[in-house]
């Protein structure tokens, strides 16, 4: 299958009663930035509940403004964005912040651990906007950190910790309060080969127990072990391949052959430079602050049929 952008928004499907709504909905969505610089040039998207793709790019495609839209760090300048049932141009930016909180987890390159606390309390501080209790917390983590292997590591600072251990620690962080999505933007981008293939392999893993996982990446080899790949060049998707599709498609923006199918074990590429330059060098990680969001998740208990948080 493949889906070319437009540049208008285009009217998706009804969602059949009964059924959930996409985990995303992206129609027509346009970003510009000061001076005129269009990031996104009216993409459509849309992500099921269960999906694990990669959004792939090279540098300066838009990707990482496409991570900011998807992850309601930023807000489009035309279109229209839904993430989990919820259209985010109804919501107050309190209440935004409170479905980011609830219904998307982050995870980073650079991993983005508190320094001098143990793994526990890192993961435990994904809750902290949950309203539970600290020990109810701990309790969680501690399962968390158990699923991705390091039930062994509980006591562990970043600094006792390599590479492919602190990305497994953030990617506990980012799936102990169960979200709708976990955004993985480059997350194997700091790591070496070895570590860089058993993270592929967690998030294969995840998936597989329902999850749904979005991987940004410039890395075609990468997105090409991944059973959904979204290309993004100048703005636009340029192709969108599905299960279905064998894993090659053909553009009917650009003429661009599509994606090949499964390829081997991805590689290491070293520290990667995961900046957009169309995205106006913004930074995109810390997870501490707006990825987490800002306000008490309480105020989102679910979708609803006016769009709404609730209170």
């Amino acid at each position: 299958m493949t889906t070319t952008a437009t540049t208008s928004p285009v009217p998706s499907a009804p969602t059949p009663p009964g059924t959930p709504p996409p985990v995303v909905r992206l129609r027509g969505v346009t970003k510009e930035y000061a001076g005129g610089v269009r990031a996104l040039d009216g993409v459509d998207l849309t992500v099921a509940e269960g999906e694990l793709l990669g959004i792939v790019g090279p540098s300066g495609s838009g990707k990482s403004t496409l991570l900011h839209i998807v992850g309601t760090l930023d807000r489009p300048s035309a279109g229209t964005v839904e993430i989990a049932g919820y259209d985010i141009a109804s919501l107050s930016d309190r209440r935004l912040s409170a479905l980011r909180a609830r219904r998307i987890g982050f995870v980073f390159q650079a991993f983005h651990l508190v320094p001098g606390v143990g793994a526990l309390e890192n993961v435990a501080e994904g809750l902290l906007y949950s309203g539970l209790p600290r020990a109810r917390r701990r309790k969680l983590a501690a399962e968390a950190l158990a699923r991705v292997g390091l039930a062994d590591r509980l006591k562990h600072r970043p600094h006792e910790l390599s590479g492919g251990q602190k990305q497994r620690v953030a990617i506990a962080r980012a799936v102990v309060g169960e979200p709708a999505l976990l955004l993985a933007d480059e997350p194997t981008g700091a790591l070496d080969s070895a570590s860089g293939e058993a993270v592929m392999t967690l998030l294969h893993e995840l998936n597989a127990e329902g999850a749904t996982i979005a991987v940004i990446t410039h890395d075609t080899e990468i997105a090409g072990r991944l059973p959904r790949q979204v290309r993004i060049r100048d703005g636009r998707v340029v192709e969108d391949t599905s299960p279905g599709s064998g894993g090659a498609g053909t553009s009917g923006a650009t003429g661009a052959t599509g994606a090949p199918g499964t390829a081997g074990a991805a590689g290491g590429d070293g520290a990667r430079d995961t900046t957009d330059a169309s995205d106006g060098a913004r930074d995109t990680t810390d997870a501490s602050d707006g990825a987490r969001g800002t306000t008490d998740a309480s105020g989102d208990p679910g979708p609803s049929g006016d769009g709404k948080v609730a209170a």
